[in-house]
């Protein structure tokens, strides 16, 4: 019995500690977004949290002209909350209702939400990742192929 007690309070001798130095935020995990190739191979990860916009900015391949779509991360799932474009074409919200915000069209659509983004890059879309203003040129990461977007919850000490 005194074994048992002396295990349990050095237990919490331990998670004392842990709280102490901040690695208790690990246990539960941060937010983290997560980038793959099609070989699942991870081109980047950087932490997020529920308020940070993830904007995928790419050229129309038909219009010429730029397209941003913004996600924010919901628990392990990514919103879309917004698309911004500057003329209608093939593929963009034509029947949608929209907004007119520094002369582009703002379409706010229903929520959609995704487990998994995919998206192909290329050489003419020449996209670019953006995460809380941090830019990633993906479609050079992905040597123009395919990639996947997830959130999930990863350990990461903060000492």
């Amino acid at each position: 019995m005194r074994g048992g007690v002396a295990l349990v309070a050095a237990l919490a001798v331990l998670i004392s500690i842990a709280f102490a130095v901040g690695a208790a935020d690990t246990v539960a995990g941060e937010q983290t977004l997560v980038v793959t190739d099609e070989n699942g191979t991870e081109l980047l990860t950087t932490p997020v949290s529920d308020e940070t916009e993830i904007v995928i900015e790419y050229t129309h391949s038909v219009e010429k002209t730029l397209v941003r779509d913004v996600y924010v991360p919901d628990g392990e799932v990514l919103v879309m909350t917004r698309m911004e474009f500057s003329s209608f074409g093939a593929g963009l919200p034509a029947r949608a209702e929209v907004t007119v915000s520094d002369g582009r069209y703002v379409y706010e659509p229903p929520s959609d939400e995704y487990s998994t983004l995919h998206l192909k890059t290329g050489d003419v879309a020449d996209h670019d990742l953006i995460v809380g203003g941090e830019r990633y040129d993906i479609a050079a990461m992905s040597d123009n192929g395919a990639v996947e977007l997830t959130v999930e919850r990863r350990l990461r000490t903060r000492l």
